[in-house]
């Protein structure tokens, strides 16, 4: 088995429950092959870089997955995703270990939401 980790962007106007009904299909496919789904984080609904589109969206949702599977299985998640017509981008890095920790993103999104709620008087 390898480590993996999985970026994935879909269409805009899914709903966020559609995403993450995405995420379930793909942990579900890869665990059907004997692999495992360390960590799936949705990043929620993002803008893209300005002037930057992908099939005419300006946003997508994006999703992480840390992966333990065979390659065979890896591939075959690509092959589903490359058929869907929600998925508008995906990549799949082979890593040396998974990095189970909140993502920068998450991470900094608590922070913000934190600091947020320190700010507010009692």
């Amino acid at each position: 088995m390898a480590f993996y980790e999985h970026v994935l962007i879909t269409r805009q106007d899914i709903s966020p429950q559609q995403a993450e009904a995405l995420n379930e299909e793909l942990k579900s496919l890869i665990e059907a092959q004997g692999g495992h789904i360390a960590k799936i984080e949705y990043w929620g609904l993002r803008n893209f870089p300005a002037g930057y589109r992908i099939k005419k969206n300006r946003k997508g949702h994006y999703s992480l997955l840390a992966i333990d599977a065979a390659p065979a299985a890896v591939k075959e998640m690509e092959r589903q995703l490359s058929i869907n017509e929600d998925v508008l981008r995906h990549l799949t890095l082979r890593v040396d270990h998974l990095d189970l920790e909140l993502s920068p993103i998450l991470a900094r999104r608590d922070r913000d939401r934190e600091r947020r709620f320190d700010d507010v008087p009692v």
